[in-house]
């Protein structure tokens, strides 16, 4: 009787050995295929800081080169950016996975080119799908949604654009922002 108790146990312990040793399989199969998908995803996603050379790469030129090429900034607006914008420091945080991002900083970006503003001076940094960075610049800079352009003038900041534009046009708000017009994004309370 003794002997089939313990050939029980041991039968007993084995399959739930068995059993959950299936569960962890079925459990580190899931976490691999995560890791597999999250690195699948992080290829067509930028994550922290990033380039202007790196849009201009696949598969992020597909939408930025087009984009770029085919803005043509008002010539007032950008009158007013050229007199003002060299006083600023400028941090961006965007998603190359949104569209609002998409849409804003090929032009954005043009821009700072037509106003030979010095990219020194400029951070730029992309979030992943929750908004967050491995620096974790998205906390310190409150930044909920992106687009978010900051402009810091002798250290403080100034002003910020948020996903799209309050006026008819990105170089407007932009204009607005450097010469200090009163300027509130969409979210500004």
């Amino acid at each position: 009787m003794k002997k089939l108790l313990i050939i029980i146990a041991a039968f007993a312990v084995s399959c739930g050995n068995k059993m959950d040793n299936s569960n962890q399989d079925v459990a580190m199969d899931e976490i691999e295929d995560s890791v597999v998908e999250q690195q699948e995803t992080q290829k067509n996603m930028l994550l922290g800081d990033f380039t202007k050379e790196e849009l201009q790469q696949a598969p992020f030129n597909s939408w930025f080169d087009s984009r770029y090429e085919n803005f043509k900034p008002d010539t007032d607006e950008m009158a007013t950016i050229n007199e003002n914008i060299r006083d600023y420091e400028i941090k961006v945080l965007i998603g190359t996975w949104c569209g609002d991002s998409k849409r804003e900083l090929p032009k954005f970006l043009k821009i700072l080119d037509e106003a030979d503003y010095d990219y020194d001076n400029l951070q730029l940094v992309a979030v992943d799908r929750n908004k967050t960075t491995p620096s974790g610049i998205e906390q310190d800079l409150e930044v909920t949604r992106v687009p978010t352009i900051v402009f810091y003038k002798d250290g403080e900041e100034v002003n910020r654009f948020v996903e799209y534009s309050q006026g008819e046009s990105i170089e407007e708000d932009i204009a607005s922002i450097v010469s200090g017009k009163e300027y509130k994004n969409s979210y500004a309370e």
